[in-house]
Parts: structure tokens; sequence; C-alpha cells
């Protein structure tokens, strides 16, 4: 059995399920989905907007913007002290072709997911930004070749 919050409930995961498929889904809307008046919908959508719904985004075509070249990218850092994997993680926050970043465990300590036009812009990226951070050891990276499944909605 899954552990969730305790405090959600079934109603509570409905109208996360729902907002998951469609964020642009009114509180009317889910009010109506869900078989609850719109005033009690809206204060658990205001609750759940507080801790659990981060945002709402629009889901982009990476490739009908010329997005075409996606990497895995895994980085050995030299130091990893707290100050210099601070200083790592605030760099890389700052480039927009990285699309994810993790704090991984194994032979890495990072795994950057990155996406770009093509290989040239690729390279810019990894070796006139990402490296000149500084305390980068290695990289090592892996291009996907073929998307079989991208999702932006968890389980619930």
């Amino acid at each position: 059995m899954s552990k969730r919050n305790t405090d959600l409930d079934e109603i509570d995961l409905k109208i996360l399920r729902l907002l998951q498929a469609n964020g642009r889904l009114t509180n009317a809307e889910i009010a109506a989905e869900i078989s609850l008046s719109a005033p009690a919908c809206w204060k658990r959508l205001k609750r759940l907007e507080e801790d659990v719904v981060q945002g709402y985004h629009a889901t982009l075509n990476q490739k009908a913007l010329g997005l075409k070249l996606f990497a895995f990218v895994n980085i050995m850092l030299d130091n990893h002290s707290e100050k210099s994997m601070r200083a790592f993680e605030a760099g890389v926050m700052a480039f927009p072709n990285v699309v994810a970043c993790h704090n991984i465990s194994g032979r890495y300590d990072y795994l950057l997911q990155i996406v770009v036009h093509d290989m040239e812009e690729f390279h810019e990226v990894a070796m006139h930004k990402i490296r000149v951070l500084g305390n980068v050891k290695e990289i090592c990276t892996s291009f996907a070749i073929k998307e079989i499944k991208r999702s932006p909605r968890l389980p619930v």
C-alpha cells in the first residue's frame, strides 16, 4: 500500500487527478465532475494550492519548437563540500536548457536533463556553460534516441 499525505481524502485525490488531466478546468467544472458544491470545491482547491498544487503549466511540444535533441548528462564533481555543491546547483539553475537536475546516488553526483536544438547547441551548453561552472570532474552523456513515455502526471 502506498503512503500519502494523510490530510488528503478521496475527494482531494479526485480533484488532483482532474487537474493533472486538464489544468484549465474551472472550479465549477471540477465541482460538477466530483458532485460537490462550488464553494466546497473552491475551499478544497485553495487548500490543495497551498502545498500540493505547485502551479498550472502548458505542456509544449519540444519538436514543434525545434528542440530535437534530448540529453541525459551525468556529472561528477571534484569537490563535494556543501558550498561547492550549492554553487554548482545555483549555476545549473540559471541554464534554461537544463529542464531537470537531480542530485543522485551512485557513481555520479548529478543527473541533468538537457533539451537543445542540435549537437552544436549541446556542445555549447556542455562545454561552455556547465564545464565552466568549475568543480566538474567528469561529464558522461547519453542521448535519447526515441522517447517512449513522458508524463507530467503523478500517480495519485
